[in-house]
């Protein structure tokens, strides 16, 4: 259990905050994950370490308490007693033609020096394609409305703009992938409420991706195929590096710098000024990746 330097809570007060929530809404998260789904349809098609073998990041729980750190807490009064709590994965499978996938789910609360308590929720599930499959982007969104449309309509359109906006590059001029549903600050209608919606989203990150696994780990790729997924990832890289608000609470927490950096695939790519040919599947992916498409309707 880590606290930051500076004005820290003190160990009573800091359990006091987070032990009403830490275990249910881990608990509740973290099985099914999509490593473990991946992991399983690997033993069953006998190919664990080949085309369809993960340079994947598992599924790091994390758990930390302390003074907030300045500039992480929406609100940026300065250094509070603070509890923050999520699961998260990344996967990035060897085979370019098995998208990348990403989920995060996790839960904040801070308390003032009068005692009052504010916590919100945020997360959400995307998806980074090497090569553009039409189909698997309308089911992996599809899935995902159907999870936020069981508590409101309104949920899927919204969460889904926010991600195309939050995922973007802005020195490329482009998205990290093709999106899914993004959130931050959610504390309304109630806790409770937002706690089974956000459980619900949570539900959906194994149907909406693992199908998309499945359907391609045998794909036959190319040397050629193989470099575009390595630029890709480069790209992949510099959004998290730059812009991921994750990435940086992570840091300025204190937190294990191999954790917080886990989300990295493990081998990525530059070259000067590399352009795909026009009309070629390098290019069709790019154009969805500057201008993002609505994909389920």
């Amino acid at each position: 259990m880590h606290t930051p330097g500076g004005a820290a809570a003190a160990p009573k007060q800091i359990a006091t905050l987070c032990r009403n929530h830490s275990r249910p809404f881990l608990l509740s998260l973290l099985l099914p994950t999509p490593c473990t789904g991946v992991r399983t349809e690997e033993d069953e098609a006998g190919i664990k370490g080949k085309a369809a073998s993960l340079s994947g990041n598992g599924t790091p729980v994390s758990h930390n308490t302390g003074g907030d750190p300045q500039h992480s807490i929406k609100d940026k009064r300065g250094k509070l007693p603070f509890c923050a709590m999520g699961v998260s994965s990344v996967i990035h499978p060897k085979n370019p033609h098995v998208s990348t996938a990403h989920f995060n789910y996790r839960y904040f609360e801070i308390e003032e020096a009068d005692g009052n308590k504010e916590w919100w929720f945020g997360g959400g599930s995307n998806l980074s394609p090497t090569y553009l499959n039409e189909e698997d982007a309308v089911h992996f969104h599809k899935t995902l409305k159907e999870a936020c449309d069981k508590h409101d309509l309104k949920l899927y359109p919204k969460y889904k703009k926010w991600c195309d906006d939050y995922f973007y590059i802005k020195h490329r001029g482009e998205r990290r992938g093709i999106g899914g549903i993004f959130f931050d600050d959610m504390d309304s209608p109630s806790k409770e409420e937002v706690f089974q919606f956000v459980k619900s989203c949570a539900k959906a990150v194994v149907p909406c991706y693992m199908p998309i696994v499945k359907k391609h780990c045998h794909d036959p790729f190319t040397p050629e195929e193989k470099l575009w997924q390595q630029l890709r990832r480069g790209w992949y890289v510099e959004f998290n590096l730059v812009y991921d608000r994750g990435t940086k609470f992570g840091l300025l927490t204190g937190s294990k710098i191999e954790s917080v950096l886990a989300s990295l695939p493990l081998t990525a790519r530059w070259e000067y000024m590399h352009n795909p040919p026009e009309n070629s599947r390098e290019a069709e992916i790019l154009e969805v990746l500057r201008n993002p498409k609505d994909w389920v309707h």
